[in-house]
């Protein structure tokens, strides 16, 4: 009664409810929550990437110490440099190469190494070893088994077979540091494929060895479905990563010879950080920017022919 009488008489005097509804706390509580990460991609990924924007709108000569604002010309910039075919073909060749490699390799191994055989947890880690490994210090090492009169020749030396200057030829040079980069990270996809073949449940080969279906057959109707989203997930992860790939250009073949494996990274590094020239080297960046967007985009909405989801 006293209840009733009090609601009467607060909506008789018009008072407003209280602001701290339990929906408002509820939802203060999840901001807080997400608060880190959104203040992390608002401080490291948009405001980066709006100042790399601001800056391909000028040309920045630090040594003169001017900055100046030149408007579209670095993009036109873009459209006239006659070495950026090249180094588009470069990056497009290095990635192709990379990711058809990578990921052909790692579901390869994973097949194998999801084999119930004693021992076989040994060789998961010594595929796996080399992801933990120091980049620069593995790209060291290739770089000196690469050379002229490195390992690899020497090894090639002992059955009669004179190995070329691996990283000195436009070929061989190419293949080499797609090779390099494989063997560095094909043990993260293999781990990837190898944790989404221990889900295929066992039931599905069993049946499908009783109504008579090969290997082949069943790889292809039931593992290939099933594991569909994480090579994916895969094959994005290995594309982005592909076209972000600096460190193994940078020791093994500075970009040459020539610009045979000068990728579009190196390329913009070149230009900002050797050449000076920021405000281009800006505009290269949103240019890999756009491609990466486009590729994601890409095989994000090719999922619904490719990808199998179970029910």
């Amino acid at each position: 009664m006293a209840v009733a009488q009090h609601h009467h008489e607060t909506s008789k005097t018009g008072a407003l409810p209280p602001f701290w509804t339990i929906a408002r706390r509820d939802s203060l509580a999840g901001f807080l929550f997400i608060a880190p990460q959104l203040i992390g991609i608002i401080t490291f990924v948009l405001v980066p990437l709006g100042l790399v924007f601001w800056y391909s709108l000028h040309e920045w000569n630090v040594l003169a110490n001017t900055f100046t604002f030149t408007g579209s010309q670095n993009y036109r910039m873009v459209l006239e440099d006659t070495n950026l075919l090249e180094v588009l073909g470069a990056t497009a060749i290095f990635s192709v190469g990379l990711v058809v490699l990578n990921m052909s390799l790692a579901l390869l191994l994973a097949v194998l190494l999801n084999q119930k055989l004693a021992g076989i947890a040994i060789f998961r880690t010594l595929f796996f070893s080399p992801v933990v490994v120091s980049l620069v210090a593995w790209t060291i090492v290739w770089g000196f088994l690469l050379q002229k009169n490195g390992g690899i020749n020497g090894m090639l030396l002992m059955i009669g077979v004179e190995g070329p200057n691996w990283l000195r030829e436009d070929v061989t040079a190419m293949i080499s540091v797609i090779v390099v980069q494989v063997f560095k990270n094909v043990g993260l996809n293999m781990i990837l494929f190898l944790a989404a073949l221990q889900g295929v449940p066992r039931e599905l080969y069993e049946a499908a060895r009783i109504d008579g279906a090969p290997a082949f057959k069943q790889f292809r109707r039931i593992t290939l479905p099933l594991i569909s989203p994480t090579i994916l997930l895969t094959s994005i992860i290995t594309i982005v990563g592909s076209l972000q790939v600096f460190a193994q250009i940078a020791v093994l073949t500075q970009g040459g010879p020539g610009l045979s494996t000068t990728v579009l990274v190196y390329y913009l590094y070149q230009q900002a950080f050797q050449f000076h020239y920021f405000g281009y080297g800006s505009t290269l960046s949103i240019l890999l920017f756009v491609i990466v967007a486009v590729l994601t985009f890409a095989q994000w909405q090719m999922r619904k022919r490719i990808v199998f989801y179970e029910n």
